[in-house]
């Protein structure tokens, strides 16, 4: 239904009020881009001659790119508007996922306050949680099935890398984002078109990525749960657009990264674990009239450009935790700085200081390489440096850990051991080091664990001691067991390996493994 005289007049008071912020904040020249990227839009959508009748999708992760292309496209869309008096409907995505904070979900809040989004009757704000679509609320609390979904995670691949950064945090979490496209896209009455700020050329090398790693992990999914398994929608998930996505080219990508997330997880829980790879799987079913717009050539995510716009007219804040390093919606990169240091401290029995610093130049190199301002770099930098900083970012980032994930040091000190993995490797020497009252029980948790008994067959103390000290079931540990432990030098994990191999976020570094002993070399990744 077409809106009324009063109501079409409020809606372009509304939008002519957006665009005047925009044109003040925002550099003439991207105004200017935005303007022809409106026109080069308009070109690609299915209904020219009733705008209304599109629907564009941008995902919104609440960082300070994201937040670029949010006001980006909102300034195409009211560019269009001011030529044609009407304009395509905008739906804003975000992902949630338990290491977001809270700081996050306010920049997302001011975003779309400044913006006008809010009042706006044809943007729509999604918030997306899991398999759960609601609409954004800055209030909603974080939904307790994504936070155990995601404490699970952490463990299970943590304890098979000895909590190296990327693979403990990012994996599970990449394939949820890409999930939430899908979700995203195929809510309500679908979309039409999906914003990238990718080039069609790192497109095109994504979906060649995507599909040899698919095809080299084809043999991993022989004890994969049936596709039936995940056709019943969960609780929560709303979709109404069909499930024609397999002759969408969207559509077949996603479908692709489902069989690489279905063995992968069935690496990391277990091929018998089928209601946990169920639960992860990635939604492939998006409209087939959706397509891709690239707005690459428009603009670019330089934020020292952008810093104007964004802490002035956006009120981006760069919280201590919600900017990590390389991301700014996101704590767990200093989370992963906290377990480097643990794992100097606890496993090399050398300094926590040494270990942090080990990872924050890491982290440092990568931020040069992805154009940081050099404000920003400073920035972070500041916070690590002295021992008082780092005495105040291991009690801040210890509280994070507990606070979002209900895991204390006992906890994270264990999966930086990893001594539970591949049979059981590195057992005697944690027990020895951490837990020397129970390292007289390693031969009865050997036991324990390399047999599939029935768990009233185990000593319930000591199930409850490893349970408490790891954070994971006695069925967790048994399928850790069974599995092996990534080595320093990258390698020995198969479908983990698969998946980090060809990542940028990843470095060689020169350490050592004992407090006085030689140089060594090891891999270590993050963000």
């Amino acid at each position: 239904m077409a809106p009324s005289a009063t109501a079409h007049t409020r809606i372009g008071e509304i939008r002519d009020r957006a665009y005047r912020a925009l044109e003040a904040a925002m550099p003439a020249a991207d105004l200017d881009a935005a303007l022809r990227c409106g026109d080069r839009l308009l070109d690609a959508l299915p209904e020219r001659a009733d705008l209304p009748r599109n629907l564009v999708l941008v995902a919104f992760g609440g960082g300070k790119d994201s937040a670029y292309m949010l006001a980006f496209v909102r300034a195409m869309q009211l560019c269009l508007h001011r030529a044609h008096g009407n304009t395509f409907r905008l739906r804003g995505a975000t992902n949630r996922h338990a290491g977001m904070p809270h700081a996050v979900m306010r920049n997302i809040d001011r975003v779309y306050r400044a913006l006008l989004l809010d009042e706006d009757p044809d943007c729509e704000l999604l918030l997306i949680d899991g398999d759960q679509v609601s609409s954004f609320d800055v209030d909603l609390p974080q939904r307790d099935s994504v936070v155990h979904r995601n404490r699970l995670d952490i463990l299970m691949t943590g304890h098979r890398t000895q909590g190296d950064g990327r693979p403990t945090f990012c994996n599970a979490c990449n394939f949820s984002v890409v999930s939430s496209f899908g979700l995203a896209a195929s809510y309500g009455g679908g979309a039409d078109v999906i914003i990238t700020g990718d080039s069609q050329q790192e497109q095109r090398q994504y979906a060649l990525w995507v599909s040899r790693l698919a095809r080299r992990l084809e043999p991993a999914r022989g004890s994969q749960p049936a596709a039936s398994a995940a056709g019943a929608e969960p609780a929560g998930r709303v979709t109404t657009a069909g499930r024609a996505g397999a002759r969408n080219g969207f559509g077949r990508l996603l479908s692709s990264i489902d069989g690489i997330a279905r063995s992968y997880f069935a690496d990391i829980h277990g091929p018998d674990a089928t209601d946990l790879i169920a639960a992860r799987r990635v939604h492939a079913e998006v409209p087939d009239r959706l397509q891709f717009f690239s707005i690459y050539s428009d603009t670019h995510y330089a934020a020292g450009r952008h810093m104007d716009l964004l802490t002035d007219l956006l009120g981006f804040e760069f919280d201590d935790l919600a900017f990590s390093f390389t991301e700014s919606d996101c704590g767990n990169p200093a989370l992963m700085a906290h377990l480097r240091g643990l794992r100097c401290e606890r496993v090399f029995q050398r300094s926590y200081a040494e270990g942090l610093h080990e990872y924050a130049a890491f982290a440092f190199d990568l931020m040069r390489k992805k154009d940081f301002p050099p404000e920003l770099v400073e920035l972070m930098g500041g916070r690590y440096e002295g021992a008082d900083a780092v005495t105040r970012m291991r009690g801040t980032v210890a509280d994070y850990a507990q606070e979002t994930f209900g895991l204390g040091e006992e906890q994270l000190v264990c999966m930086v051991w990893s001594p539970f993995a591949e049979n059981g490797k590195a057992l005697q020497d944690f027990l020895a080091a951490e837990h020397p009252g129970l390292a007289d029980r390693a031969g009865d948790v050997h036991t324990m664990l390399a047999v599939d008994a029935p768990d009233d067959a185990s000593d319930p103390r000591l199930v409850d001691e490893l349970e408490r000290i790891s954070g994971l079931s006695l069925a967790n540990l048994r399928v850790l067991y069974r599995r092996p432990v990534r080595r320093p030098a990258g390698g020995g994990t198969g479908v983990i390996d698969a998946v980090l191999e060809g990542d940028p976020h990843k470095a060689v570094i020169r350490t050592q493994h004992t407090r006085n002993g030689p140089s060594t070399f090891e891999q270590i990744s993050g963000r």
